[in-house]
């Protein structure tokens, strides 16, 4: 044997083989944000820091825009060790823990403020949820607040009524909403909606502006109600049993990592929506203000809503709580109503 033929090559294994044996842990994450948005960007930062501070030991795959199924399929996927983890919005939380929907309930909050006062208030109570369903949370991602954007001008309630709504399928949350305000929507998955509003089978859509935009469906759409109809709950999870699985340092890496990485997300998603609504309006769209008929039922709707949801999502009690919590923030802070 030459040696000396055979030790380059030999070394050269040898150096390839160091980062494979240094990758312990390797949490494969999947969401519908599509590639190159800000949920992508701020994952690959995460992934980047985690690396670093582990050595190597430990980091993310990313699998965006929907590679993995709808928010539903990649729930039913880390569960059966498919993948790792998630980014998800409400309709994929709900899937674990139901409770923390309350956080998406039409029509409830007004400002950020109330949201995040909310979410700090009850966090334990959110994230023992989260566990008890299977799963651990890295981080609050909000989607932000979503509004109705349509083919049509709407003003009225009868024009409400009139309308084709998309609606998520599956998803109690705009099932309750669209129930209170009497109207009857199309249930389809999110990757159907361009295709539906080509065809005409719906004609509004609900969604944060931001999303809107990088889905496209703002090609479709000419109105917005300047109403939000809610504020759509985002969060980055992963599965509690390879969360468990962690060595004690690795643990600390990620979830100190995650609250200084994702916790950007929520800042980034507010300015991505102040700065798509201005693009939106550049557009065309035509943001329309609600006449104050209109506008003072929405209170009523979002408590005829909120009440369908108990027993399904959450507790009379804990409705009753959360209101309660509410109610006094708001008296607290009246330069926010």
């Amino acid at each position: 044997m030459n040696i000396r033929r055979v030790l380059p090559g030999f070394l050269a294994l040898i150096l390839f083989a160091l980062p494979l044996s240094a990758q312990q842990y390797t949490i494969k994450f999947a969401t519908l944000a599509p590639d190159g948005s800000t949920w992508i960007k701020v994952m690959r930062d995460l992934d980047t820091a985690v690396r670093a501070e582990s050595g190597g030991r430990l980091g993310f795959k990313l699998y965006p825009g929907g590679v993995a199924g709808d928010e539903k399929d990649v729930v039913r996927k880390i569960r059966l060790g498919q993948y790792g983890g998630g980014g998800f919005t409400g309709v994929g939380i709900g899937e674990v823990a139901k409770k923390v929907r309350i956080l998406d309930a039409p029509l409830f909050f007004k400002t950020y403020d109330e949201v995040e006062y909310i979410q700090q208030k009850y966090e334990t109570d959110f994230d023992q949820a989260l566990q008890d369903g299977g799963f651990v949370r890295l981080g609050w991602a909000e989607v932000g607040f979503v509004y109705v954007f349509s083919t049509k001008l709407v003003t009225t309630f009868s024009d409400i009524k009139s309308l084709k709504p998309w609606m998520w399928e599956g998803d109690p949350i705009s099932q309750a909403a669209y129930q209170a305000i009497g109207v009857s929507p199309v249930p389809l998955s999110p990757a159907d909606v361009m295709t539906s509003l080509q065809t005409g089978m719906i004609n509004a859509v609900y969604s944060s502006p931001y999303a809107l935009i990088a889905l496209q469906w703002f090609t479709r759409v000419n109105y917005a109600m300047s109403q939000p109809l809610a504020d759509a709950l985002g969060a980055a999870v992963i599965s509690k049993k390879i969360y468990d699985s962690l060595p004690d340092d690795l643990k600390n890496i990620l979830m100190t990592n995650s609250k200084k990485y994702i916790g950007r997300l929520t800042t980034s998603s507010r300015q991505d929506n102040a700065k798509a609504i201005e693009t939106l309006k550049q557009r065309g769209m035509k943001f329309v203000e609600a006449p104050k008929e209109l506008a003072t039922e929405f209170d009523s709707i979002g408590n005829k809503a909120r009440q369908l949801l108990v027993g399904n999502l959450y507790s009379q009690d804990f409705l009753n709580d959360v209101e309660g919590s509410l109610r006094a923030y708001r008296l607290e802070h009246p330069a926010i109503r």
